[in-house]
């Protein structure tokens, strides 16, 4: 009896041991999801820089008024453009209706993009000094800005590649074109972003747009833009917002 009780007291204690090592890893599994910045599939941080290779004329200097090439507005929204006034603007402080999210990525200058903690992605432009945050998970809603609301989501990708997806609400009305080319309060923006490593070493970020709106355009606007990344901060030259 003694030695069936030593044996059965010898096989229990290890199982026991075993089960209590093994709690920890099955708590954490069942535990919060990491934060965005752990989780990231890609590494986007850093400086980059516009490569403008289209829509040159309409993206390196402000069109004349009324020249809306490219764009989807429907009539409403080439009323609205024709009333441009950039003194107006000028006078009235909204110098930066042309800087908002549905147009700031298609500008040219320069990108600095940080982790402002563990679950916000931020961009900072040098041309016209704008801010826009992409929130994982929760976003607050807060008022109507320019550059509005961003919810963002790792989207994943083969191998142990993939892309971020962001959509953008809760906008004030702006400029889709800095000629006063409109987009109402209405509009969403969705982005993906996919980063591209060249066979010289250069690595580029693919944006692929689509600009949403049902007050001003007659069918949604899509776009890709491409930025590459830069070695330093070299260029990086912060300059305000324009009206012209």
């Amino acid at each position: 009896m003694r030695d069936a009780k030593s044996w059965a007291r010898g096989v229990a204690i290890p199982l026991i041991l075993a089960w209590a090592a093994a709690t920890p890893a099955l708590a954490q599994r069942g535990g919060p999801p990491p934060a965005a910045r752990d989780a990231a599939p890609i590494d986007i941080t850093g400086y980059w820089v516009s490569v403008v290779t289209e829509d040159w004329k309409f993206r390196m200097v402000t069109p004349n008024p009324g020249v809306y090439d490219a764009l989807t507005l429907n009539a409403d929204g080439r009323r609205v453009g024709d009333t441009w006034d950039p003194e107006a603007d000028e006078a009235a402080g909204v110098a930066c209706k042309g800087y908002a999210a549905p147009a700031i990525m298609r500008l040219p200058g320069r990108f600095r993009i940080t982790w402002e903690n563990a679950d916000t992605l931020r961009i900072d432009t040098d041309y016209g000094m704008q801010t826009r945050r992409f929130h994982f998970g929760d976003a607050p809603e807060g008022e109507p800005s320019w550059q509005g609301r961003s919810v963002a989501e790792w989207q994943p990708g083969p191998g142990d590649g993939g892309g971020l997806k962001v959509v953008t609400d809760n906008l004030s009305e702006g400029y889709i074109r800095k000629n006063g080319a409109p987009f109402s309060g209405e509009t969403v923006v969705t982005e993906y972003y996919d980063l591209l490593a060249m066979p010289n070493g250069d690595r580029w970020l693919s944006i692929t747009t689509t600009v949403d709106d049902p007050v001003y355009f007659s069918r949604p606007l899509h776009n890709t833009t491409d930025l590459k990344k830069l070695p330093d901060d070299a260029g990086w030259n912060p300059t305000p917002c324009s009206a012209r």
